[in-house]
This record gives C-alpha cells, sequence and structure tokens, in this order.
C-alpha cells in the first residue's frame, strides 16, 4: 500500500449529487455488541473500549461484568433507541456490522433485515486485523460475509476493520469479490479509485471526527457537545457545498449514542439538517453506486 498526500488537490470533482445536493450525509451504526473480546467468548479478557469507563484499557485480564453489562445496553437499549428515531425519520442508516453481533441479537438482525438499511461488515468479530495472519484474515473475511447472509439476509455492500486494516485488508477483499467499496480509510471528503494489483477498487472514506467515539474517550461531555460539532461540521460543508460539494459521515454506537441525553442530541441534528435544502441524506452503498455510475474506474 502507498501513501497519497496528493488526492484531488486543490479542484476536487463535482460529485454530482442527486437532486444537486450541496452535501451527502451518512449515518453509521457500529453494531458491535456480542462480538468484542470477552471472558464468555474465551479471550481471557475483557473489552472496555468506548464504554462508560473513560480510559479503560481495551484488554482487562480476566471477567468484567461491568464492562460486558455496558456492551449489552447497547444491544438490548440502545438499539432500538436508534432504531425508533431513524424510522421516525424516515432517514436511510447504514450498519457496520459484525457478524458475531448479528448473531448475537437475532430481534436487532431481524429488524435490520426487514429494514432499507445497507450493511457494511465490520469484521467477523470486533478485533485488531493487523494482529491477524494473513491466513486466518481471509478465513474471517469469508466467515463475516456468510454470517451476515446467514443471519440478516443481506450481502455487505462494503467492509470497514475495527481501528485500522492489515496490510493485506484491501488485497484480501478484492481477492475475496463482491465488494463495492471499503471505507478503511479516513484521508478524503469524495470517495476515490485506487488500483490493488491490476484491478480497481472503490475507497469511501469514513471519520472518527463527526464520530460519538468522541464520548468514549472525554472528549465530548454533554449531548450539546456532539449536536454543535456535527452542527459546525454540516454548516461549512454546506456552504463550501455551493461549488464544491462533500460527503459527510457521522458514526453512531449503539452503547453511546443510544443512551437518551446523546439520542436526544442526534434529533437535534437530524431536525437540523432535514431544515435544509438540498441535502441528500443517504446510505453508503448508495454513494458507492453512485460515484461507480458517474465516475467509473480509471482503464
Amino acid at each position: 500500500m502507498t501513501r497519497d498526500f496528493v488526492g484531488y488537490g486543490a479542484e476536487p470533482p463535482h460529485p454530482q449529487w442527486p437532486g444537486n445536493a450541496r452535501i451527502a450525509v451518512n449515518f453509521v451504526i457500529n453494531f458491535e455488541e456480542g462480538s468484542e473480546l470477552s471472558y464468555p467468548a474465551g479471550d481471557g479478557v475483557s473489552e472496555g473500549g468506548l464504554t462508560e469507563m473513560l480510559g479503560a484499557d481495551l484488554g482487562v485480564t480476566g471477567r468484567d461484568l461491568a464492562a460486558e453489562s455496558m456492551f449489552e445496553y447497547g444491544a438490548r437499549v440502545g438499539f432500538w433507541r436508534l432504531h425508533r428515531i431513524f424510522t421516525r425519520f424516515g432517514v436511510p442508516v447504514t450498519i457496520f456490522g459484525c457478524a458475531k453481533a448479528f448473531e448475537a441479537n437475532p430481534p436487532a438482525a431481524a429488524a435490520i433485515a426487514a429494514s432499507n438499511w445497507d450493511i457494511c461488515s465490520h469484521g467477523y468479530r470486533w478485533i485488531n486485523h493487523p494482529g491477524l495472519s494473513e491466513a486466518e484474515e481471509r478465513r474471517q473475511i469469508a466467515a463475516a460475509v456468510e454470517l451476515i447472509r446467514q443471519t440478516t439476509g443481506k450481502t455487505p455492500a462494503g467492509w470497514y476493520c475495527r481501528y485500522a486494516p492489515s496490510e493485506n485488508t484491501r488485497r484480501l477483499l478484492v481477492e475475496h469479490g463482491g465488494f463495492l467499496y471499503d471505507s478503511d480509510t479516513y484521508n478524503d471528503e469524495l470517495p476515490y479509485w485506487v488500483r490493488v494489483g491490476d484491478r480497481p477498487h472503490l475507497v469511501v472514506p469514513y471519520s472518527l471526527t463527526t464520530n460519538d467515539s468522541k464520548f468514549g474517550r472525554g472528549v465530548f461531555g454533554s449531548g450539546e457537545d456532539f449536536f454543535a460539532f456535527l452542527r459546525d461540521s454540516f454548516d461549512l460543508l454546506y456552504e463550501e457545498g455551493a461549488e464544491r460539494p462533500r460527503m459527510m459521515s457521522v458514526g453512531l454506537h449503539m452503547r453511546l449514542t443510544g443512551h437518551p441525553g446523546r439520542a436526544k442530541a442526534l434529533i437535534q441534528f437530524l431536525q437540523y439538517i432535514l431544515g435544509h435544502p438540498r441535502v441528500w441524506v443517504c446510505r453508503r452503498e448508495d454513494i458507492a453506486r453512485h460515484w461507480i455510475d458517474r465516475f467509473p474506474a480509471p482503464a
């Protein structure tokens, strides 16, 4: 994998979003609960990442019942609150879904199956891909796709690793086939093409900036913090979108924004952006298909 510090440069392409939209907004729900490292799963550690325990180690040796219950909240309560909110506003969502999390929560998997939401695979489990051997990563990619199909009836259109891909991930995704894109980068506000071997591959960048993970790291304190940051980000992109439209990814976690005080901020933001004309609120798969149609892979 080579690095590119230039990208589109000073003159990015006009994305020609549907309806002549100034901005494409994509909401992502990270569906991870039940796939994280846990003592009951035989990992010998308890996952503490992105919970109410600020600064918690990602792998606490032994069993941590408090950490386990915070993940359970996301699946038992948080998912359904977010599901009600997005259903109420009629806004499509992309699920960054871990295959084992769907297996752990059949009612939520069924609700996603019955919706028009798309799925981007977040791996077989919520683990670090750079620590996997090439053979194991290849196996997990195939297993993730198959289990997501079994539990939701949907084929994941894209791929997104936890934290970061390995140096093999993108090549293995292309080798497996069936993916429209991956989102394993944070380096742009528009999709772009790369070459993997002799084949073109689409990248739809993600963001950890407009992302509620900052609650789990102590950056955001209140829902107002989150709303204000999302609003300001949207405002500038919307202003710039008069000439150079971009995309905005809003990342959510069920065990974080699923809590009432944070969910209220999400409602405020939805009301705010839906009060603007020329806003395309869409799924990640929609963005990928639009880009493939309007900007085909270069020869």
